[in-house]
């Protein structure tokens, strides 16, 4: 497998791969490696997966891995639009269902209701599970805009006090899902938003983030070269003692 560049940035490392698809295969071997070694060590183990295009390679060479007793494995997902129908096929939670929950037997499955009819209650309901579940691992990407999960620059904390908030989206942001085919018009694209907090991805004892593509070239050279600041939500990750961020040629190829 072609590495092209592996370095750090403070405490996050960084891999830049030679295509997409060994990008994917590589941030599934070390997310499958660190599984196992949690795995020898506890009963069970939390996990939160991101939803996105880019996750795709991830999860399909995560679900390929041997020898992983996901029975013992607890999954949750970092955030989902508000207001779209239960089940939709836009849903980060259809996504993530067709991707990876379905396809692995977990002990459990644990979904963000984007659809309740009281925002707040279920970004408390939630908060309350992941208390209940301290996190193990994070498998996430980050946005054009420097975004993790929906903290995106204007709602981003480092320090926020809770641990699950309803965001709005703005333009920008709401284009990358158009970009991502997730949506043929902006105008489809639901205005809020239900997320984890910047605190509560870091929370997580590692972290696995997979970021390909030239739509993300800038984001990726902010997050690692540029300051780390609230406006570049990603670079959270560089204060992390066990994150490791992957990318394909194209996202890296500031970094190169």
């Amino acid at each position: 497998m072609a590495t092209v560049l592996d370095r750090t940035a403070d405490r996050l490392r960084v891999m830049v791969m030679d295509s997409r698809d060994e990008m994917g295969r590589e941030a599934a071997r070390q997310a499958a490696a660190c599984i196992r070694e949690l795995l020898a060590a506890k009963e069970e183990i939390n996990m939160i997966f991101a939803a996105a295009p880019s996750q795709n390679e991830t999860l399909h060479y995560l679900t390929l891995e041997k020898d992983i007793d996901w029975t013992r494995v607890n999954a949750f997902h970092m955030d989902e639009y508000v207001g779209l129908e239960k089940g939709a096929p836009q849903t980060f939670g259809t996504y993530l269902k067709e991707h990876v929950f379905s396809l692995l037997p977990f002990k459990s499955v644990h979904y963000i209701q984007g659809w309740a009819a009281d925002a707040d209650k279920e970004c408390a309901r939630y908060g309350a599970l992941l208390r209940e579940y301290p996190v193990d691992v994070v498998m996430l990407g980050i946005g054009e805009n420097g975004h993790i999960a929906f903290n995106d620059p204007w709602v981003a904390d480092f320090n926020d006090p809770l641990p699950v908030k309803r965001v709005p989206l703005d333009e920008v942001c709401r284009q990358q899902q158009v970009n991502d085919g997730c949506f043929a018009r902006l105008e489809d694209v639901p205005k809020y938003a239900l997320t984890l907090t910047i605190p509560t991805l870091l929370s997580a004892g590692h972290m696995f983030c997979t970021v390909p593509g030239k739509t993300k070239t800038a984001a990726v050279t902010r997050t690692v070269e540029g300051p780390v600041t609230v406006q570049v939500p990603a670079t959270g990750m560089r204060n992390h003692p066990h994150a490791v961020m992957f990318c394909d040629r194209d996202s890296g190829v500031g970094l190169l």
